[in-house]
Order: structure tokens, then sequence, then C-alpha cells
């Protein structure tokens, strides 16, 4: 007998599904999108929950991840689990959960269902893709499916926003009252099986954990090795386990052989509650989304079309996001020049500018490939044509120990490793997306080409070989693909040891073909947008400021500063400048001189020098390993460092002759050259390996939710680009 709920004033809503069943569009059309994401603590999976109103009640909309199952096998894995039992600490318990089921596939997604079902919590199930259902000539009665349930059931074109209205008046009607347990629902599991459970909560109860759900009773019985076995009693792991093989082996006897028998017992279960409630077609109609998988997932054809289409899109958003991101820089120094005036020349006009200003401008000039990027991906994920592209590509990606939907991910990081390691939410085993997140970073990106270029430009012989290709070019070009070839065997190495673990079956769906919904998008792409500039953006302009103070103090910049006073002054009258402008060249040559001193003098520089016995081996001075640490927050910093230390200014480009001219003449104490060919190939094959980018390391470190990954990530790769380098240049020093 239902009884009636103590009234609240704020309701949660816990929102559930597989992938592709439509559930972020009927999160977005629910909630308008105006959410709030962050981290799970500890984990790093993402949260999203939306504030909307339900008639006159508030509700927090919960968007749990997409899975096919509740089985956890990963502590990741847990979140959905723990958020539905309420042992969530940064979410309230759920007053209602809805299941969003694809109604063209309903037997599949009830399997969800019927694990959603067995934690007794009041839900709604959404039959969502009713358009598509009735298409293909399905037919559900919708009464008789809610009966044999037990619980409401409503339809929804979520796309169309189509039973938004029904949905919301059921959420508060079903909250009111508490859940129902049987009514015409068939048992899933035997008899047996809940006597072994009973025997289980007693068993724990023994050892410390009493009153422990249903539920993950059911999960520690069915899920053989899986996360509750390991993790769930503290010290007595053993004790539990011996009990549960023990439980397996009489279930066994009976006929129940965990863990084959769940999915038996399930779809037993679901074909009992789909008798007589589905109608299908006698032979399945031909749809316009099977004659395109006809030719878009040819194993020729697929392939061709793919590598077309991801080609033309890198080549858009290298080609389009350049100029916005020139303008942004352009837009940076603009800026810093207009304040830059405003302040009198000092440490707080050098703050301003180059800390503060410069930082807001080394993040904001990702946003344009990082905005292309998810705009591109948004819309091939909305339209159904990134699953087909998972699926074309895992059989490659398996041989590296990944899936196929990291492919994406790591073509991506060729641009940038950011936007890169962002793309990586579409992963959902944890261990995948974490390897991929953790070679990422070893995609040469766009940042390393000025140093490949300067280097190469500088000290590799023009000549030409392999029937007309510039030796320099071809250089350039390998070390572009140097990190993509070492993350092969580093990410085989990852997913045998740190990440080591059964590797699951790659089961993904193939959605029907739809046209993209403009507005869920925008939403998708606005709220990563935003969401970098607000969470990494912050962190990147702090190590930009701390990289600058690091390079200004502690040194006397008096001098620079009235050098800088007097060629603004002679500046200031067009005329004067011209009559003078020998003048402002003598006194712009001393201030580029004294900054390179003050360089060599500040923290950054000191500690330049105290690594040189460290970079010896690789043939660089203090010079180069204080333009690789400057190059922290950017790689392509080292080129306006090398500028500064060799009195050219900070304005200089990789291929510019002063400064190719300087690094030529670059001289030991004893008069020995600093540079030439083994010493940049060092240079160029560190570049290629290491982890110098403040950026990648902390959107890591945002998108696992811990310092962990990035510390580890650029330990690896530290001493990866270390051990390259060094060989590059011993190597190379035989060879000369």
């Amino acid at each position: 007998m239902s009884t009636v709920a103590e009234p609240a004033s704020l309701l949660t809503v816990a929102l559930i599904g597989n992938p592709n069943t439509g559930k972020s569009t009927l999160f977005n059309a629910l909630s308008g999108s105006r959410a709030l994401t962050g981290n799970y603590p500890g984990v790093t999976v993402e949260k999203k929950i939306s504030r909307m109103t339900c008639g006159d009640r508030a509700v927090d909309l919960i968007d749990l991840p997409g899975t096919y199952s509740l089985a956890p096998r990963t502590l990741d894995e847990m979140v959905a689990v723990n958020v539905l039992l309420g042992k969530q600490s940064d979410v309230r318990a759920p007053d209602v959960v809805i299941c969003i089921v694809d109604a063209s596939n309903i037997e599949r997604n009830l399997y969800l269902v019927s694990q959603v079902l067995d934690m007794a919590l009041p839900t709604i199930v959404v039959l969502n893709m009713c358009d598509v259902a009735a298409a293909r000539g399905i037919q559900i009665d919708v009464p008789a499916l809610s009966k044999r349930l037990g619980l409401p059931v409503i339809k929804t074109e979520a796309h169309r926003k189509r039973g938004l209205d029904e949905l919301r008046s059921t959420i508060v009607s079903v909250a009111a009252v508490a859940p129902t347990h049987h009514l015409d629902r068939p048992p899933i599991f035997p008899a047996a099986f809940a006597a072994e459970c009973e025997q289980l909560g007693a068993m724990l109860t023994s050892l410390g954990k009493p009153q422990t759900p249903y539920f993950l009773l059911e999960r520690l019985l069915l899920d053989v090795g899986g996360y509750l076995e390991g993790h769930f009693v503290d010290g007595q792991a053993s004790q539990l386990t011996a009990h549960l093989v023990g439980a397996r082996e009489r279930l066994a006897a009976q006929g129940v052989k965990v863990p084959a028998a769940e999915a038996r017992l399930r779809y037993e279960w679901i074909r009992n509650i789909l008798e007589g409630v589905l109608t299908r077609p006698a032979s399945r109609p031909v749809t316009v989304s099977d004659k395109l998988d006809s030719f878009l997932t040819h194993r020729v054809a697929g392939l061709v079309v793919f590598a077309l289409l991801m080609l033309g899109m890198f080549q858009a958003i290298y080609t389009g996001a350049k100029p916005l991101m020139e303008l942004c820089d352009a837009g940076k120094d603009r800026v810093g020049n207009v304040v830059g005036g405003w302040l009198p020349a000092g440490m707080l006009n050098s703050l301003v500018v180059d800390g503060i200003i410069g930082g807001v401008g080394a993040v904001l000039v990702f946003l344009p490939q990082i905005t292309l990027l998810f705009l591109f991906m948004a819309i091939l994920e909305d339209c159904g044509y990134m699953a087909r592209a998972a699926f074309l590509v895992d059989r490659l990606m398996t041989r590296l120990g990944l899936s196929g939907k990291s492919f994406v991910p790591l073509m991506s990081s060729f641009a940038c490793a950011v936007p890169g390691i962002l793309a990586t939410r579409v992963i959902e085993n944890r261990r995948d997306r974490m390897t991929t997140i953790l070679v990422a970073p070893l995609m040469s990106c766009s940042a390393r080409q000025p140093v490949y270029v300067l280097m190469a430009t500088a000290f590799v012989p023009a000549t030409t070989v392999l029937g007309g290709w510039q030796l320099p070019t071809l250089v350039v070009f390998g070390m572009t693909f140097l990190g993509a070839l070492v993350a092969v065997p580093i990410a085989w190495l990852l997913k045998k040891t740190v990440f080591r673990g059964e590797t699951p079956p790659f089961v993904m769906e193939l959605p029907s073909y739809k046209w993209p919904s403009p507005g869920v998008i925008f939403n998708r792409v606005y709220e990563q947008a935003r969401e970098f500039v607000v969470r990494a953006g912050t962190l990147i302009m702090a190590t930009t400021v701390l990289i600058w103070g690091a390079g200004y103090f502690p040194g006397d910049h008096s001098r620079v500063d009235e050098l800088t006073a007097q060629i603004e002054a002679l500046q200031a009258d067009p005329t004067r400048a011209e009559e003078h402008a020998e003048e402002i060249d003598d006194l712009v040559s001393q201030q580029n001189q004294m900054r390179g001193q003050l360089l060599e003098e500040s923290y950054l520089g000191r500690f330049g020098h105290a690594i040189e016995p460290a970079v010896r081996p690789l043939g660089w001075d203090w010079r180069i390993g204080v333009g690789v640490m400057a190059s922290f927050p950017a790689r392509e910093v080292i080129v306006t460092t090398l500028g500064t230390i060799y009195s050219l200014g900070s304005s200089v480009e990789a291929d510019d002759r002063n400064l190719v001219s300087a690094v030529q003449a670059a001289r030991w104490p004893d008069g020995r050259p600093v540079y030439n060919v083994p010493v940049a190939v060092s240079i160029m094959v560190f570049f290629a390996l290491c982890a110098q980018c403040a950026s990648t390391l902390l959107v890591i470190r945002r998108e696992t939710n811990s310092w962990r990954w990035p510390v580890f990530t650029f330990c690896y790769m530290t001493a990866l680009a270390y051990l390259g380098a060094l060989l590059a240049y011993q190597i190379g020093r035989l060879w000369s």
C-alpha cells in the first residue's frame, strides 16, 4: 500500500540511460541547459546538475553518465550507483529516478531499467525517440507496459520537446508517494538467489557492515572480481571473498551460474514484460540509416570517407582557428600597449602587461581551436556519425590497447593537446580514457612548430633529398610525428601496468542519423568553452604570473624603465622619431641587452645556471635551460625567451634572421659553438616528447580531478624527453 511521503521544498531527480538514447537532449530540454558542471570528488566522472521547476516545485536534475549497466568495475563507474543509493556526499539522494529508453531498442534498454528497479526507488520510464520507433513499424502498448513494470511510462520526443509537460507533472506525482515493488511485475532472480543475498547481508553485518542495500548485495554476488568485492570491506576482503565463492558455488549447483546467469535471467524477465506489449513488423524495413551505413561503415569506403572527413575537419580547425588565434594575440598586445601606456614604467606595469594580460592571452589563444573542435564534434555526435567513426577505427586502436573512441581526441591533439584531452569525455571506459589523456600530450601540437622551425632553419643543411624534398622540411615533418610513434609503446605499456585489467568488449550504439539540433550543439559548445575559460583558464593564468615573477625578480629594473621612458618620449612625436631613429635603435639595443642581463640574474636565470650540469650531457648551456623553463606556460615562448637572452627583444619570430644569426654565433666560454646539428636535434627531440606546457597539465588536473596524473605525466614525459635528447646528442656527436 502506497504511503504519502513528507513534502520537501526541493526535489532531486536523477536521469540515467544508455548512451545514444537522447539523454543529454532530454536533460537540456527539461533544464534549459542552465547546468553547473564539475567533477565528482576523487574521480574523473563529470557532474552535471541543473535547477528547474516542475509546477510549483524546484527540482535539481542530475545527469548521470551514460551506461549500459550498473555493474561497477571501477571507482568512476561506482559514481552512478552511489548517487542512486544516496551515498555520494556532494549530491542529495534522488527523490525520483528517470530511466530514459530508446523506444526503437527497448529490449536492450530495459536491461538497465531492471537494475534500477532493484534499488526500489521511485522511478519513471521515459520512452524516447518514439518517432523513430514508429518509422520502423514498432508499436508499444504504453499502458500495459506501465502496469507490468508497476511504474509510470511516458512517451517523449526530446529533440522536438514533446511529452515534457506530462513528464514534469509525473515527476511531482511520483515523488509524493513511496515506490511500489510488485504489481504484475515478475521477479527477475529465483528464490535461491534471494536467500543467498540474505545470508550475505547477515555475514556483512558480522563484519561491521549492517543495513547493506539489497542492490549492493546483488552486485557483490553477480560481479565476480568487480570493484565492490575488492573495496567493500576494509581489512576483511579475504573473508568476504571466501563467502562469495561459496555462495556462487551453491547457486551454480541450483542452476544459477554466476555471472552468466544475470544476462540470461534479466533478458528472460524483459521478454516476459514485453510479451503482448511490443509489436514489430514481420520484416524490418530498410531505413535511410541502413542505406547510409552500408556505405559509411564499409571496411574500405567507410575508412576513405572517415579519413577525408577527419582531414577536412582538422584542416578547417587549423586554418579557421589561426586567424582567430592571431586576432586574440593581437588583441592581447593591443590591450597590453594601451594599459601599459596608462601605467608608469616599473614592476606594476610589467606585472599587469606581461603577467596578467599575458596570462589572459595565453588562455584566450586556445579558445578558437577548442570552440571549433567541439563544434565539429558536437555536430558529428548529434547527427549520429561519431559512433560510426569509433566503430571504423576500433580494430586499429585495439592493437594499441585503446578503443575507437580514442582516435578523435588523439588526432585533435596534433592541433593542441588541450582540446584533445577535453575530447576524451566521449570515452566511457576509464582505463581507455586515462590512457588516452596521458599519451595525448605526445602528439606534436602546433606550439612546438616554432622550435622545430628555428632549429631546422639555423642548423640543418638546406640540401635536397629524396627527389626534391628540402632536408629541413623533412626534419620538421619527422619531429611532428615522433611523439605519435613513441605514443604507441607508451599506450601499450600504460595498459599493461598502470591501467592493467580486462579489456571490456567494444559496445556502442549505432543511433539513427538525424539532423543536428542547433540548440543542443550551441549549448554543448558554449558549456565546454566556458568551463575551459573559467576552470582551466584561471590555473593557466596563475602559472603565467608565477613564471613572470621568476623571470622578473630580484633584479633592479630601474635602468630598463628609464630607457623605456626615453624611447617612448622620442617615439611620441613621429617627426622627432624619424630624426632620432639611430638614437632610438641604440636605446632599444641597450634595453634589450639590459633585459638579457636581468633575466640571467633573475631566479629563473639562477636556476638555469644551477641546472646547467644536468643539461650539459644534452649539449645545452644555461641559456637553453632557461628557455625550456620559461616555455612552461606555452612551448613557443622559448623563441621570445631566446630573443631576450640574446638581446634581440621579445618580439622575434622563429624564422627571424637576427635570432638565427644570434644562436649560430653563441659560444661557450672556451670559444666553442653552443649550437650545432646534434644540439639542434637534441632540443627538437626534447620538445617533441616533453610535457613543457602548463595548459596541458592543468587541463589534465581538471579532467582527472587529481594532481596525481598531471605530476605523473610531467615526470614520465620529462624523463622520456631527457633520455631521447641525450641519445640524440650523444649519437649525433659521434657521427659528426
